[in-house]
């Protein structure tokens, strides 16, 4: 295999919608779905109402990468090999004795193969890797707290309630029913949660088909919130940018449920058909289907057998894992996580910034005349900690130091700590599935197509792969290894 990667040597070019193609504003979405997932259970399932209540310091416990423990309600961050780096019972930090006591001198979560091998979710365990349920790990720490404060013994009990709060906000006929909190919000004010693509994204789209590539857009989103994310992102004129449409894909089944795989159907006012398709014979919007059946239509659409598809995602477990794991795909994952740690906005993501910030401002000072003081209190609040920059409670989402006893060699002498400065399992999952990292599209969307980016690789640096450069963890732990 080559050392680079390069889009002109891909047949097809692949997208996911949510956090890959739009980028949301993460504060703001944040925010509404921790209230409309909150607000469900004090509602509807008796919880405390202080739960609807948070400060800006709070969300520094909101970070991606976190798997919460169902039987103890205990949330973990683990190390490239299974190690628990860090814990918390609720949101409140386990000591190094207390991590011991749970997970022994080894300090193993025992779950930790299961999730390494497979991704998928458990009875025993909920892995937090994307934004859309990120707030959910804040509010499950905050909830065992509640528990605790009551009395209440802690177990996966709590989980059935959360479950029903996901399902009640993102379920698919919520959009049309204006169901929940978080749907009916968007729809009410697109620009205060999405961030539109700039102009600079939308050519570099053009430009790919005009070099004859085949462009999907693959998304796990039902058809009608993806409509409305795409006018607002991308304009009217987005349906002209794809050869294909596929939403409610219901990933990672997309790629891996062979072969009881779930046939395309073809879609009416945003309905579904009831019939299935035997085979996905032309170009076109679909919803659900199956990776061989897409296959199929690639095989014609590009004249070769074995068509080369790249595809960018955001998601570990719905994207790079079972894209390229299943079935071969190359992958680019989108990591905003390297924004925050030091990787610079792209020029063009600043320039569209500066752009559309008035516009932002204009459009939020005129409803603020009917909305709550309040609501418009909350809107401006800048002081919680984005999802995507490092926690001051959990560290970086890269690398973290593990702290090991080693005991003294001879009779009295004290046992001494070492530190090692370990990936961590999110981490070592990019590198091992992803060819290459990002923090945006708009980081590379000025490139030509045949740009040589070096890809991820076993016998290479672990900053190697990343695009346009490292984040400070893994640099600075690159220098801490060279200086050893």
């Amino acid at each position: 295999m080559s050392d680079y990667f390069s889009l002109s040597d891909c047949d097809v070019i692949g997208f996911d919608l949510d956090h890959t193609l739009c980028r949301y504003h993460l504060k703001e979405t944040s925010r509404l779905i921790y209230e409309s997932f909150a607000r469900y259970l004090v509602e509807h399932k008796g919880y405390d109402p202080d739960l609807l209540n948070l400060t800006p310091a709070t969300w520094d416990f909101c970070f991606k990468g976190l798997v919460v423990d169902l039987e103890d309600g205990n949330l973990v961050k683990l190390a490239e090999d299974g190690t628990v780096l860090r814990a918390t019972h609720g949101t409140k930090d386990l000591s190094r004795e207390e991590i011991l006591q749970h997970y022994g001198p080894q300090r193993e979560w025992k779950h930790f193969e299961s999730l390494n091998t497979s991704f998928t979710r458990s009875a025993h365990y909920y892995f937090y890797d994307n934004y859309f349920d990120l707030p959910g790990a804040l509010l499950c720490g905050r909830v065992v707290d509640m528990l605790h404060k009551r009395g209440n013994e802690v177990n996966s009990e709590f989980w059935k309630d959360m479950v029903a709060a996901i399902d009640h906000n993102y379920n698919t006929s919520a959009f049309k029913e204006d169901a929940g909190t978080y749907f009916p919000s968007v729809k009410r004010d697109p620009g205060r949660y999405l961030q539109p693509c700039s102009e600079e994204v939308k050519a570099w789209l053009r430009s790919m088909k005009s070099a004859g590539k085949v462009l999907l857009l693959i998304t796990s989103s039902h058809s009608d919130y993806c409509r409305l994310i795409c006018e607002h992102i991308l304009g009217d004129d987005y349906e002209e940018l794809f050869d294909l449409i596929i939403t409610n894909a219901l990933k990672p089944g997309f790629f891996s449920l062979v072969p009881h795989q779930r046939p395309f159907r073809t879609l009416v006012d945003d309905v579904e058909e009831s019939e299935g398709l035997l085979a996905l014979d032309k170009p076109g919007w679909y919803s659900q289907g199956n990776w061989p059946h897409l296959h199929q239509l690639l095989k014609t659409m590009t004249g070769k057998p074995e068509p080369k598809v790249v595809y960018f995602g955001d998601s570990m477990r719905s994207d790079m894992f079972p894209a390229s794991s299943f079935v071969g795909w190359e992958t680019v994952m989108v990591v905003e996580e390297m924004e925050g740690e030091g990787v610079p906005t792209s020029g063009a993501a600043r320039t569209h910034q500066a752009q559309t910030q008035s516009q932002t401002q204009d459009q939020s000072q005129d409803q603020s005349q009917s909305q709550p003081q309040e609501e418009e209190k909350k809107f401006e609040d800048q002081g919680m900690k984005a999802p995507s920059d490092s926690s001051q409670q959990w560290g970086s989402y890269f690398v973290d130091v593990h702290k090991s006893v080693k005991g003294g060699e001879g009779e009295g002498e004290e046992e001494e700590e070492e530190e090692e400065q370990k990936l961590t399992w999110c981490c070592h999952s990019i590198h091992k599935y992803s060819t290459m990292a990002i923090p945006s599209v708009e980081h590379i969307a000025g490139l030509p197509l045949d740009y040589k980016f070096p890809r991820f690789s076993p016998d290479k640096p672990s900053t190697t792969g990343y695009y346009p450069r490292p984040p400070d963890s893994l640099l600075g732990r690159g220098r801490s290894q060279d200086a050893s």
